[in-house]
Parts: structure tokens; C-alpha cells; sequence
């Protein structure tokens, strides 16, 4: 799966804590790995959609809702 980080945020790279992945540019992950799962439920990673990634090298996430927790 593709993601990238929320905007703003960058994030560090299963295995590799020196290599981020920032909010400029899609990069592939494993989809079992339950670091990114992880990062992609806290809201620090986002699944990256082809229609929503433009030339420009802009990404704007869609609003999810969150399921659970408090209200």
C-alpha cells in the first residue's frame, strides 16, 4: 500500500529511523506491518489514493471518521 504523512508530520521508517516518510510524496510499505497499521490509525499516516496525489506534489486527505472512543 502507499502511504505518506498527515501534513505537516513526518515519520519515521520501519527499520530505517533515520529515513522519514514526509507529506510531499507517496512511498510503498508492507500492508501487514503492524508499525504502519499503527501510524495510519493515530492519524499520522495516510493510505494514499492515486486521484487524490496531483503532478504538483500536493496531497489532500480526505476527512475519516474515527470509529470508537470517547464522545
Amino acid at each position: 500500500m502507499k502511504v505518506l504523512a498527515a501534513k505537516g508530520l513526518k515519520c519515521p521508517k520501519e527499520g530505517k529511523p533515520r529515513e522519514y516518510i514526509t507529506d510531499s510524496e507517496p512511498v510503498d510499505v508492507p500492508d501487514d506491518s503492524t508499525y504502519y497499521r499503527r501510524l495510519i490509525a493515530d492519524g499520522s499516516l495516510l493510505i494514499s489514493e492515486d486521484k487524490s496525489y496531483t503532478s504538483d506534489k500536493t496531497y489532500e486527505a480526505k476527512d475519516t471518521e474515527k470509529k470508537g472512543g470517547k464522545k
